[in-house]
Order: C-alpha cells, then structure tokens, then sequence
C-alpha cells in the first residue's frame, strides 16, 4: 500500500515496508509437512460440496471443482500421450539398433569367402 503525500507542488509517494519473512516460513513449514503451500487450495472445505440433498441425490459440482476436474483430466491425457512417444522413441531406437546389427552382419556375410584348396585348410 502506497501513501500520497501532496506538499505545495511536490507529489512524493511513500511506500511502506513490509516484511514477508513470516509468510516465506509459513510457506515452508506447510512443504515440509507435505501440505500444500496454499491451505485453501484443497481440502474438505474446498472439494466437498456445499450442501446436500437430504433424499440422496448428488449435489450439482461447483464451477470451480469442474476446471480443476477438467485442467486434472488435461493433464492425464497430456502424461499418457508423453508416455506413448517414449515408448514409441524407444521402440523405434531398438529397432534402428537391431537393423544396424543385421546390417553389419550382412556386409559380413557377404565379404569373399575362400575357395578350393583355402576352404579345405581353413576348416
């Protein structure tokens, strides 16, 4: 917050100093804990419902829990689709392994081999 001293023809603005190391603490005790850092990012009070049905039925979700099922359900698709490019990358790179072995075994198969008399020595 920002105060505007008005003196004759001078505008000055002053700002306040405010210190945030209580917050940066606060914030690192929750990780620590393995809280998230914002307490009113999840929880019973912010996934539940507002209020029920006394007959049963299911409550209508409210705006926000659809985005955060909806950006949830983005990210699944987005992991899955990832995972199938690196399977597909991996099998595509034993795949190009496999072909350069059999091509270096078919430049050695096809090198001359000895005939007549040096094939009879040889063995």
């Amino acid at each position: 917050m920002s105060v505007t001293l008005r003196l004759g023809l001078i505008n000055k603005v002053v700002a306040r100093a405010l210190s945030s190391t209580a917050v940066l603490s606060t914030k690192e005790w929750r990780v620590a804990r393995g809280l998230p850092v914002n307490r009113n990012a999840e929880g019973i009070l912010t996934d539940g419902p507002d209020y029920t049905f006394l007959d049963g039925r299911p409550t209508p979700l409210l705006h926000k829990q659809k985005l955060r099922m909806l950006r949830q359900r983005q990210y699944a698709e987005q992991i899955v689709q990832l995972c199938s490019e690196l399977d597909f990358a991996k099998e595509r790179y034993q795949k190009m392994q496999l072909a350069k072995e059999q091509e270096k075994q078919q430049i050695l198969s096809d090198r001359l081999k000895p005939k007549g008399s040096a094939l009879y020595k040889k063995k």
